[in-house]
């Protein structure tokens, strides 16, 4: 069954917008984990608003702040990414891109010449991340299901 709303937990605040990740079906765990990371770690310099107060424990130990709001994670085909990017782009969201070639390079200078030196109709998208609306972001990933 295709979704892209997950359930809320009780207790729990549903926000007006959503982070979500999307990832190729065909990537190994590694790649999934290692995708979701950095396509995310954006938003919170962009959006500076979606990161809450720092941690600390009862010793009093800090730790950094995170997202004020859960980061939902799903999957999907090539196809459905490809289209997922084609309907990001004609909506007012934050998109992050991954493509394959970012698994051969080691360096941020490298991965950007790696995006850069691709057409966005032909870029290999292994996975994408975007904030916004949630009714958009919803019509963005349209197709994918919740990761599993």
């Amino acid at each position: 069954m295709e979704t892209t709303d997950a359930p809320v937990p009780p207790g729990n605040k549903r926000f007006d917008t959503k982070i979500a990740v999307l990832l190729r079906t065909d990537l190994e765990v590694w790649q999934r984990l290692n995708v979701t990371a950095f396509l995310v770690s954006g938003f919170g310099a962009r959006v500076p608003e979606l990161v809450g107060e720092p941690y600390e424990d009862a010793d009093g130990t800090a730790y950094l702040p995170m997202f004020r709001q859960p980061v939902l994670v799903f999957e999907g085909t090539k196809e459905t990414l490809t289209k997922a990017h084609t309907r990001a782009l004609s909506r007012d969201v934050d998109l992050a891109v991954f493509t394959s070639d970012l698994f051969a390079t080691g360096n941020d200078r490298d991965n950007r010449a790696a995006v850069r030196a691709v057409g966005r109709d032909s870029l290999d998208l292994v996975g994408l991340a975007v904030y916004g609306p949630r009714n958009g972001v919803d019509k963005i990933l349209k197709g994918a299901r919740m990761h599993g």
